[in-house]
């Protein structure tokens, strides 16, 4: 069997043999604080320019469907082991296979002290480490700029291990913490793949590398102030039959706030990312620089107990290449609205006002060029449990 063969059985798998070990610690437990919880969404999108996530949205596409499964108990005072499996379809990225979005074991010393190993979240920013659950939110697409749901599975998690806490500062409120060191790899039905696939370049296995960061979250005096910063670096390598891919290590740095009152809460976000991604095929190297800044301010509030509305703008651009060309930037202006029908049942309905290509288009979807402006209805119906 050669190399791919054996990395497409490792990955159908690795979901079963987690699984396994998980349900055979849990059978020798008290299965009463057992939780089981999952959720199931299907979406809509229309733009009136331009396909969008890689869907033909320009004629109105329902090609957005996901579904997912998480399992978590407690093994003891102090450890409880997890996992959670995800499909989803998006336009051309995703696929039938399933996916394990996060394994681990959290084994907790105290509120100061923890340790996590596995597929363990990453937390960079307000929502990474929560993104790949719908229902906790409001808008139907997170901004872009920081969130892309076309590489989401990538973002969400690393194969490593996770150090946590929590110190309480007294009067001037308490900092949390986490740390994190480990490997991932591209999402082979992701959106990075696919933007490699444009420049020819296809991989058995999908390039992968180290990555290290961290998170410090002060939650101020002034409550409900929230204020914090996350740094990572990552690298990546690849080999394909056509060349390599070189990601040489990237920084980035995020700045984020938040404040939450009642029924209101407002958010905000500044991100950097640095790069140099390397493509070297038949002795030639191709080097595309990266200066990506992104940045939003939002805004919610809680109408009813069944109605929710918001609103933000999304910023992005490329300082590193000619900031005047719309592939090289996207503003997007976005009023949201979500409504509950039951503890279950919940619906959302969104309107995006577009400008610039820099996000979330792809040349294979869009063959006759692309409009600088567009108008975007994203809605989405979901089920959670």
């Amino acid at each position: 069997m050669d190399r791919f063969g054996e990395t497409v059985m490792f990955r159908c798998r690795l979901p079963l043999v987690i699984l396994g070990l998980c349900t055979s610690a849990l059978f020798a437990q008290d299965l009463e604080n057992l939780q089981i919880h999952g959720f199931a969404t299907q979406g809509f999108l229309f733009t009136t320019n331009n396909n969008y996530l890689t869907m033909k949205s320009s004629s109105g596409s329902l090609q957005w469907t996901e579904g997912a499964l998480n399992v978590t108990a407690p093994l003891s005072e102090r450890l409880r082991v997890g996992m959670q499996l995800h499909m989803y379809q998006m336009g051309e990225l995703g696929g039938p296979n399933v996916l394990v979005d996060w394994a681990l074991g959290d084994y907790k010393v105290s509120d100061q002290l923890g340790f996590r190993g596995g597929k363990v979240k990453v937390p960079m920013g307000l929502f990474n480490d929560s993104q790949d659950v719908d229902s906790l939110f409001v808008w139907t697409l997170l901004p872009q700029g920081c969130y892309p749901d076309d590489n989401r599975d990538f973002d969400l998690a690393l194969l490593g291990g996770e150090v946590y806490g929590e110190l309480d500062l007294g009067h001037k409120g308490s900092v949390g913490y986490r740390g994190y060191l480990g490997e991932n790899r591209l999402d082979e039905n992701g959106g990075y793949m696919l933007q490699l696939a444009t420049y020819g370049f296809t991989f058995p296995t999908p390039p992968s590398g180290r990555i290290f960061g961290g998170d410090l979250r002060w939650n101020t005096p002034w409550h409900p102030l929230t204020v914090g910063s996350s740094l990572q670096y990552q690298r990546l390598d690849g080999e394909g039959p056509q060349g390599n891919v070189h990601l040489p290590p990237a920084f980035l740095q995020i700045y984020y706030t938040q404040w939450t009152k009642g029924r209101l809460e407002i958010s905000g976000e500044y991100w950097r990312a640095q790069m140099t991604p390397m493509l070297l095929t038949q002795g030639l190297t191709m080097q595309i620089s990266y200066d990506q800044r992104s940045w939003y301010p939002m805004v919610s509030y809680q109408l009813t107990k069944k109605l929710q509305v918001g609103t933000y703008y999304s910023h992005y651009v490329n300082q590193a290449a000619d900031t005047s060309d719309p592939q090289n930037y996207s503003k997007d202006w976005v009023v949201s609205g979500r409504y509950n029908f039951n503890s279950n049942f919940y619906g959302k309905i969104e309107g995006h006002f577009l400008h610039g290509t820099g996000l979330g288009y792809y040349p294979q979807q869009n063959p006759d060029g692309l409009k600088p402006d567009s108008r975007m209805l994203a809605a989405r119906i979901g089920f959670a449990f």
